[in-house]
């Protein structure tokens, strides 16, 4: 059986923390925007810290999302494992898809190692929806990557490619688990952006490369 617990503690990692402690000897949560995210990581500790705290945070969600589709795939295979006649092996691997991602996401959101708190989950929903839904996750990194480059705040770039990964995947066939797992962590996503939607709409909101007020 699958142990979600093992994919939480994934998505638990806390990828910032660890590259300011490892990298500098800082907790990175005492400078900046005290964010762990790939954002403040790059403020505080370069460009290539960032990268690599976003490329690891994106495979977090991406990995648990892999790694139920293979395993409830398997499982299927397996003589002494029974499923409801009502259910196909499709609704299985998109109800396996949907606890993977929601496991990675808390795990990112609430983690264990930093007193159940975290990130604000974009880099990792990010991955969540790649691997899920590429469809839906191109066209969620589409927004962003077009919002950041004219704009050049990523909170505004996050928030609204919540916003369309949520118009995607209710504009277009997609099992209802997936829907659901979207809709909520894109709402999530953006309530993680209060503070920012109230300096955007003060106009004080730092832009990439600028330090947080």
């Amino acid at each position: 059986m699958l142990d979600w617990r093992f994919l939480y503690l994934l998505g638990a990692t806390p990828t910032g923390y660890l590259a300011g402690k490892l990298l500098r000897g800082i907790d990175i949560r005492e400078h900046g925007s005290k964010s762990t995210g790939a954002t403040n990581v790059l403020r505080t500790l370069g460009k290539w810290a960032a990268l690599f705290v976003l490329l690891v945070d994106i495979a977090k969600g991406a990995a648990a999302v892999l790694f139920a589709r293979w395993l409830s795939g398997w499982l299927l295979t397996q003589p002494a494992i029974s499923t409801p006649a009502s259910l196909t092996p499709q609704d299985l691997e998109a109800c396996a898809v949907f606890l993977a991602g929601l496991a990675a996401l808390l795990g990112h959101a609430r983690s264990v190692w930093l007193g159940f708190k975290g990130g604000k989950s974009a880099a990792t929903g990010l991955g969540v929806l790649l691997a899920m839904s590429p469809f839906v996750g191109l066209g969620a990194a589409l927004v962003f990557g077009a919002v950041l480059a004219t704009s050049r705040i990523v909170s505004l770039s996050s928030i609204l490619a919540a916003f369309a990964a949520m118009a995607l995947v209710i504009g277009f066939e997609q099992p209802l688990p997936y829907r659901l797992l979207v809709i909520a962590g894109g709402v999530y996503v953006v309530m993680r952006h209060t503070a920012n939607i109230q300096r955007l709409l003060a106009g004080i909101e730092p832009k990439l490369g600028q330090k947080a007020q």
